[in-house]
């Protein structure tokens, strides 16, 4: 399953590690990734493939929620059918 992971707050080391970790520890795939920073803010979107025969999207979800709240950034997962659909012009 193809999902949009969006992560946004302020600036600190180990952000992308501790994102990158969780997604990697359910069996996800980063096939695209883009990241900035803006005035000390931290703007990261990956393109992920989720094998959800290892771990369901609401546990990488709840996962990926956690370590968003141990780095005070929001970190949010969406499938892409739903993210495309929600920015559909």
């Amino acid at each position: 399953m193809k999902c949009v992971v969006s992560v946004l707050g302020k600036d600190r080391s180990g952000i992308v590690a501790a994102t990158s970790k969780v997604l990697a520890d359910c069996g996800a795939n980063i096939d695209d990734i883009s990241q900035t920073i803006l005035s000390g803010i931290f703007s990261m979107t990956m393109l992920v493939t989720l094998d959800t025969a290892k771990t369901g999207f609401n546990e990488v979800q709840e996962q990926l929620q956690g370590v968003g709240k141990d780095l005070g950034v929001q970190i949010i997962i969406q499938r892409e059918d739903v993210f495309q659909f929600m920015y559909k012009i």
